[in-house]
């Protein structure tokens, strides 16, 4: 499957694009854009003019690599400017040595953030992302938090994840599902609440099963939190037989998943299990509700 970072470069050169030049009006920019843009990007020239921006070119050129072609060509680009953010990203995600790849997200920010300045930070806050040149950046210090986590470093992490949120309220990067999952696993409650109700219009099976587990910790077993589970049986049916552990998942982590669907179970399971499970009487209260039918099955990948 193709890396989707690589169509970024087509949204990078738009911008320098548009950075560089004057237009009388946004119509007149949108038939420029459409002109020079309209074919293949291998019919387009770079207009990559600094070491970072070349450097950042050839990452794009990395990401859509193999294998060891992939680690020489952000090797080669490190050789180009050590700010490239992404660079790092490329490597720590090789990394099979967690303290390594640790490391190396570090470096990604220590990069992003010398490339973007204090002004960026300052008046771009709210608006990260949008800006195709922060990403980089942001996708370096995501990969740092979790890192983190998987270290036992959570309130590190959770620092990282707030401003994470705080730098990117429309949460491109989906930092909120592995915020939730933190917060509820380390007590949090409080903050868990106002999260949640940030994304109150979450759809997601991930987002309804945290909404019912916080309700029974807030509230035990009453009508309220009731229904807070049955809106998330509704979400996602097949979660509660592998929270429970009577369903099995055999096979390699899902990449992708629809809603609803046995594989949107399985990368809730991975985020929120933890959770559910330190919760005392939660599982045996999710057990008791849950749609008649819908345990006792093992299924096979």
């Amino acid at each position: 499957m193709p890396d989707r970072r690589v169509m970024e470069r087509m949204l990078l050169e738009v911008q320098r694009f548009a950075a560089t030049r004057e237009f009388a009006s946004e119509s007149e920019m949108n038939d420029a854009i459409q002109a020079r843009f309209g074919g293949s990007m291998d019919t387009i020239p770079s207009t990559a003019s600094t070491p970072v921006e070349r450097a950042q070119d050839l990452a794009y050129r990395a990401m859509d690599a193999r294998g060891r072609r992939r680690i020489q060509l952000a090797r080669k680009t490190l050789e180009l400017s050590a700010d490239c953010a992404d660079a790092y990203v490329l490597l720590a995600e090789d990394c099979a040595d967690l303290g390594q790849a640790r490391d190396l997200y570090a470096q990604g920010v220590a990069a992003g953030e010398r490339v973007l300045g204090p002004t960026t930070f300052d008046e771009g806050a709210g608006h990260f992302w949008a800006d195709v040149c922060t990403r980089p950046y942001m996708r370096a210090r995501f990969g740092l938090a979790r890192c983190l986590e998987d270290l036992g470093q959570r309130d590190e992490a959770l620092t990282h994840y707030r401003e994470l949120l705080r730098l990117n309220p429309d949460d491109n990067q989906a930092v909120r599902y592995v915020l939730l999952s933190a917060l509820l696993l380390t007590g949090r409650d409080d903050e868990a609440d106002a999260l949640l109700r940030q994304f109150a219009d979450e759809p997601t099976a991930l987002w309804q099963y945290g909404w019912a587990l916080r309700a029974f910790r807030r509230e035990g077993d009453c009508p309220a939190s009731r229904q807070r589970l049955r809106a998330a049986f509704r979400s996602n049916r097949h979660l509660p037989g592998y929270l429970a552990g009577d369903s099995e998942w055999r096979g390699p982590a899902p990449a992708s998943y629809a809603m609803g669907s046995r594989e949107e179970a399985v990368v809730c399971v991975d985020e929120l299990g933890e959770a559910w499970k330190a919760t005392p009487g939660a599982l045996e209260w999710l057990a008791t509700h849950a749609p008649a039918g819908k345990r006792r099955k093992r299924h096979r990948r």
